[in-house]
């Protein structure tokens, strides 16, 4: 019997994110995450320039914004572009976390092909599903039919099928067995996997990281990795340029708080809700210094759905510490009739519901989350000479450093003081040289790099790979 195992990329060349890698053994087909490519996306569209929902994936095919190939789509997307449904040729999507730049266009995938990802992960897109309007680019967990017609348009959602799984499970693809192991990351329910093939181990690493508060999940993939003598492994180097640093959770939280303690004003922090990590290392904050953690009701999706997953630990949204943020609609009266959004409708008789005009009456006793796009609410809030702690990266490309411009002069503005003070969710280059050098795969694939030429450093044989050309293993 002939033994056949193939590599395909489209997606996470020479960019970071946007992964979409196809591999094949013996006639099945998986994708390992089918994300969206945020730089190409850039390259044609912006926030009032967006690819058309009308004209379903006609937009993203054409701009190559997603690979044109056969039996992956959905029906009624392919029948709007005047081509034939076709069956599934792809027997399932495992996904390693719930990034966008992973998972966001499983959205136009055919309906019979089963998503595999991990409970957290499941979570956390139920969390965006929740708060999220629908658009075309995030029906990951379900989808309307398209074209939307008026009556139809109350006709429940279709359902996708996912499959979760926790460390050490095993997922069996036809010929195929996939172990997924936890790595740390800065959004939980992340995963390494450890792919059986029947020419020996594939490891596939996801996103992950060797400095954060669980580096030790990272330890049990690369130990994992390692026993299988891998044949390949495809990695990430989104950090690959980028010596060591003495970054840290603990040290986000020393700082922060040490800035937040000086202050005796109103205490402003904005991160990524999905980073429970970094939730954590505030909300620890705010406890210590007697303040009240006041979030949004986004916010609120997320951790409800992090207070289900006992291994998180993490507190609920009721939580006697934290308050949420009722923000003023329509009449900017904050009467209940002002809240359309189903997500904020049923919190609304939560009995920690806060206003701005509340907070600032007794700016020193609050720690607000803020995100920039909220900034308009910094009016209410009266926060002069506050503290302003950005625990998010900074700047890469043109688009965000507008946003960061125009973010600086709110606090230039207000007389607010900016802190920076981070944690990547990626691992340095000297970790990642030293991870692969200890798992020692036969080959190497970087992707998720601005930088793949820096791999041909190490002492394994590194393909730079280009899309859509077909690597045999």
């Amino acid at each position: 019997m002939i033994k056949l195992v193939n590599l395909r990329f489209y997606g996470g060349i020479n960019e970071i994110g946007g992964n979409k890698i196809l591999l094949e053994d013996n006639g099945t087909k998986i994708f390992l995450d089918f994300g969206m490519s945020f730089s190409r996306r850039e390259l044609f569209f912006e926030e009032f320039l967006m690819p058309r929902s009308a004209n379903g994936i006609g937009d993203f095919l054409t701009m190559n914004l997603i690979p044109d190939l056969p039996g992956i789509y959905r029906r009624d997307l392919l029948e709007k572009l005047g081509r034939k449904p076709e069956e599934p040729t792809v027997q399932g999507v495992v996904l390693s976390h719930a990034h966008a730049d992973h998972s966001n266009y499983v959205s136009f995938l055919h309906k019979d092909i089963p998503i595999y990802c991990g409970e957290t992960c499941k979570y956390i897109l139920e969390a965006v599903d929740e708060q999220s309007q629908r658009n075309i680019e995030n029906e990951v967990l379900n989808f309307k039919k398209r074209p939307i017609y008026k009556d139809e348009y109350k006709n429940p959602p279709i359902e996708r099928k996912f499959n979760t799984f926790r460390t050490c499970d095993k997922i069996r693809i036809d010929s195929l067995e996939i172990e997924p192991i936890h790595t740390d990351h800065s959004v939980p329910g992340a995963y390494g996997f450890i792919i059986h093939t029947t020419e020996g181990a594939v490891i596939y690493t996801g996103d992950l990281r060797m400095h954060g508060a669980h580096a030790h999940m990272t330890d049990d993939f690369i130990n994992a990795a390692k026993e299988t003598k891998p044949i390949a492994m495809i990695t990430e180097g989104t950090r690959i340029n980028l010596k060591k640093t003495n970054e840290s959770e603990q040290k986000v939280y020393t700082e922060s708080k040490k800035e937040i303690l000086k202050n005796k004003k109103l205490s402003i922090v904005d991160f990524n809700f999905k980073d429970v990590d970094r939730f954590t290392t505030f909300y620890k904050i705010a406890k210590d210094l007697n303040k009240k953690l006041v979030i949004s009701f986004k916010h609120a999706c997320f951790l409800e759905r992090y207070h289900k997953d006992p291994k998180i630990k993490s507190p609920s949204s009721r939580d006697e510490q934290i308050l949420i943020l009722k923000p003023k609609r329509l009449t900017g009266t904050y009467i209940d009739e002002d809240y359309t959004d189903r997500y904020i409708k049923k919190r609304l008789n939560y009995p920690n519901i806060i206003i701005a005009e509340d907070i600032a009456k007794n700016p020193s006793s609050y720690m607000v989350v803020l995100n920039f796009y909220y900034f308009n609410m910094l009016v209410d809030l009266k926060p002069n000479k506050s503290a302003y702690i950005h625990s998010l990266s900074e700047p890469f490309n043109e688009e965000m450093e507008i946003s960061y411009e125009r973010m600086h002069n709110w606090l230039r503005f207000f007389d607010i003081k900016f802190v920076q003070s981070h944690c990547s969710g990626h691992i340095s280059g000297p970790d990642l040289y030293e991870l692969i050098e200890t798992v020692k795969p036969k080959k190497v694939y970087p992707i998720h790099t601005e930088h793949p030429d820096m791999f041909k450093n190490l002492s394994m044989r590194t393909h730079i790979v280009k899309e859509g050309e077909l690597y045999k293993l």
